[in-house]
């Protein structure tokens, strides 16, 4: 499919700072900006910023940022689901993945997250979308934030509800393995019925659920 995206943006002041939270944003406007230290939730930040203008290539990429001033202190990444992944295995190629979200760790506490994903879905492009998020408890900062598991799944859902994410069902066995784990998920409101029975099938692949 022809993956049209509109650029929308919306300025946050937060605690007396003042941030932009914009995208979708071009390869060209990742490298004009620099990246906070504090990015450091997958890798460390130099190579996580890298790895975003590697993903700002792929015909797919929607990057929503939040920066302040000229510096990128948090990012959403949406794109197409990894080929290792089962949710990859169906020929949808309007289901795409919230492949990371992240937020400095010296800019927690600002709301962030939630108007990064509250700008994603400013795109009336997303309405021809399935889009998903897969959330692994080992993925998550508790040592930084202090949270326990459930403390933690508790933000993480309202965060992924500002963006209209869902929780869905799924026999898929590394989110089955701990209950914390879960599947979120969007369904826009152009997606055919079809493509929704194909993401059915593929979040269940044993016929039955007991």
């Amino acid at each position: 499919m022809e993956h049209k995206k509109t650029y929308h943006s919306l300025e946050l002041n937060q605690n007396d700072r003042a941030f932009v939270i914009e995208g979708p944003v071009t390869k060209d406007a990742v490298l004009n900006y620099d990246f906070d230290s504090g990015l450091i939730a997958f890798r460390p930040a130099k190579q996580q910023y890298e790895a975003l203008v590697k993903v700002s290539d792929l015909p797919e990429n929607r990057i929503i940022i939040a920066r302040e001033e000229n510096v990128i202190v948090g990012y959403a990444i949406f794109l197409y689901p990894d080929p290792l992944e089962r949710w990859s295995e169906v020929e949808l190629d309007n289901l795409i993945e919230l492949g990371a979200i992240e937020i400095s760790s010296n800019y927690r506490g600002h709301g962030l997250a939630q108007h990064l994903l509250k700008v994603a879905m400013m795109d009336d492009a997303m309405e021809d979308y399935i889009v998903i998020t897969t959330e692994y408890y080992w993925h998550w900062d508790l040592r930084g934030t202090g949270l326990s598991i459930w403390e933690y799944r508790d933000v993480m859902e309202k965060v992924m509800k500002s963006g209209g994410l869902e929780w869905y069902a799924t026999d898929d066995p590394e989110i089955c393995s701990h209950p914390a784990n879960c599947l979120m998920a969007r369904i826009g409101s152009r997606v055919t019925a079809d493509a929704v029975h194909e993401f059915n099938r593929v979040r269940f692949k044993h016929k039955y659920m007991f």
